[in-house]
């Protein structure tokens, strides 16, 4: 079953068409969770994420990662954005910052992916 979407931006809408097409349903839950309304919006800052992860873990979070407190572990994170400074702690942590989409195209089975949020 296809998903309802939401009002939303082109580049976004196509994003979640994309990810609800993939047979995987680690792809089909992060689809559903960029397609909520607006006001239920997700975002993550960092000392949420540094207690959530894990060394080495992979995560995607499907809303905005903003950069208040710290994260001292190297994990890997795919967002649909990043604030400026979130990403650049993730990248001094020795971690690293993804697209959704390039994730997605990196790791279609999704193994060993954490959806946050």
């Amino acid at each position: 079953m296809a998903l309802k979407l939401r009002d939303k931006h082109l580049q976004l809408q196509n994003l979640i068409i994309d990810l609800d097409h993939k047979e995987k349903p680690i792809w089909k839950a992060v689809a559903k969770g960029l397609n909520r309304p607006r006001r239920k919006g997700f975002t993550m800052n960092l000392f949420r994420l540094d207690r959530l992860v894990e060394s080495k873990d992979t995560v995607v979070v499907p809303g905005v990662v903003l950069g208040t407190g710290e994260i001292t572990k190297p994990a890997t994170v795919a967002a649909l954005k990043f604030s400026g400074s979130s990403k650049a702690k993730i990248e001094k942590a020795g971690g690293k910052c993804l697209a959704i989409e390039k994730l997605a195209k990196e790791n279609p089975d999704g193994k060993g992916v954490r959806i946050l949020g």
